[in-house]
């Protein structure tokens, strides 16, 4: 586990705004699971090897001291895979989004009640960050009730 209660979860959050500031990159959509979470970012820098490091270093450091425990927390390289987001963004999110649902022992029984991921935001429910891009997406989808479009993509 590398969350386990929500101080663990906001703290990853707030890591994220300031991934963004610091590295220019564009964070489309995430999901916070127990043991793991996902990222969609966009990097116009190509540093997405930096900002990985960043993240699971910072994150690991706040970690411990929640904790009161020392060591990593991340074993091995991160994963990742190249996206032509016009073609594979909808699919990419959905998914991502999707996590919390689509699994054995779903941890909620409808998605806009999980609070640990981007989902929220993106259909209307949570206040925009700022620092969340749901706007591409909503370009694809084309639509003019934004919320409503995602909201029937993703459920």
């Amino acid at each position: 586990m590398i969350f386990h209660e929500d101080i663990y979860y906001q703290t990853f959050i707030d890591l994220l705004k300031d991934v963004h500031e610091r590295f220019d990159c564009i964070i489309h959509c995430y999901c916070l699971m127990g043991n793991h979470y996902h990222l969609l970012l966009e990097t116009p820098h190509a540093n997405l090897s930096r900002i990985m490091r960043h993240i699971n270093g910072v994150y690991t450091q706040a970690y411990n001291r929640l904790k009161k425990t020392d060591g990593s927390l991340f074993r091995g390289r991160f994963k990742s895979i190249l996206v032509d987001k016009d073609a594979y963004i909808l699919q990419l999110s959905r998914y991502i989004h999707r996590n919390p649902i689509d699994m054995k022992k779903p941890l909620v029984t409808k998605l806009e009640e999980y609070k640990w991921s981007s989902y929220r935001a993106f259909i209307g429910k949570d206040k925009n960050v700022g620092w969340l891009n749901q706007q591409f997406t909503y370009d694809i989808l084309g639509h003019k009730q934004k919320f409503k479009a995602y909201t029937t993509k993703s459920n």
